[in-house]
């Protein structure tokens, strides 16, 4: 167990070297990480602690390569382009809070204008994927408080992004801090082989992932899934962005 441990916060803090030389930084000071095409697991094993049926374990392709912001979309980066801030608790390097589905790809229309090049929210498979980084399975809960701010160590509020470790992947606070938006509705999966997956046309809620500065340790799961209608603004809810 300690060498799986010891293994583990390796993996952590040696690969941001590596995923750092596939990134981009646009005029936000915005890094945002390649993640290559692949297929891999989506959902969780029947055994897995906290499961919801809602997660039910099937294989997904991504044919195309995307970059994902390092870190959730900050109040400085937010206010930038928007000229606002929403957020419930104020300060440049905490990550935007308070905002909606709506207001979030609203963000992503500015910033693409601005940058002349197409950002949206990441679809719940994309965003699985890049928290996953390359692992099928939940990650060890010792290591949970180096890689995300929750009940048990948030003080009840949000903290500045890219201040506990990455995932092996160099993404920040993907698990924790705030949730974040995702730009598909939600609904059960149904265990069948998917490619390119968006989901449904329609629906009542759009998808949140990676659990908040509100949630306790096992809920911090790479597969743990939720919604919030597309019009909500919460203050643990937040979100970061893709380039295509």
């Amino acid at each position: 167990m300690r060498n799986r441990f010891l293994s583990s916060i390796s993996i952590l803090f040696l690969a941001l070297a590596s995923a750092r030389a596939g990134s981009v930084t646009n005029s936000l000071g915005m890094t945002l990480v390649k993640i290559p095409p692949a297929e891999f697991q989506m959902g969780s094993p029947g055994d897995e602690a906290m499961r919801q049926d809602e997660e039910k374990r099937h294989t997904v392709r991504i044919t195309r390569g995307f970059a994902i912001s390092a870190t959730e979309v900050t109040q400085k980066q937010w206010s930038a382009v928007m000229g606002n801030n929403p957020s419930a608790v104020r300060g440049e390097s905490l990550p935007v809070d308070s905002v909606s589905w709506t207001q979030a790809t609203e963000f992503c229309r500015r910033l693409s204008e601005r940058e002349g090049r197409t950002y949206r929210l990441p679809t719940e498979a994309e965003w699985e994927l890049a928290c996953r980084a390359g692992s099928s399975e939940r990650p060890d809960p010792a290591v949970i408080p180096l890689v995300g701010w929750y009940a048990d160590n948030s003080e009840g509020a949000s903290q500045p992004v890219a201040t506990k470790a990455p995932n092996a992947s160099g993404l920040y606070d993907m698990l924790g801090n705030v949730a974040e938006w995702c730009l598909d509705y939600y609904a059960a999966y149904d265990g069948a082989f998917v490619q390119d997956p968006r989901g449904p046309s329609a629906g009542r809620a759009r998808v949140v992932r990676g659990g908040s500065w509100k949630n306790f340790k096992p809920a911090l799961r790479p597969a743990a899934r939720s919604s919030a209608p597309e019009s909500y603004q919460l203050g643990y809810i937040g979100f970061r962005v893709v380039l295509e």
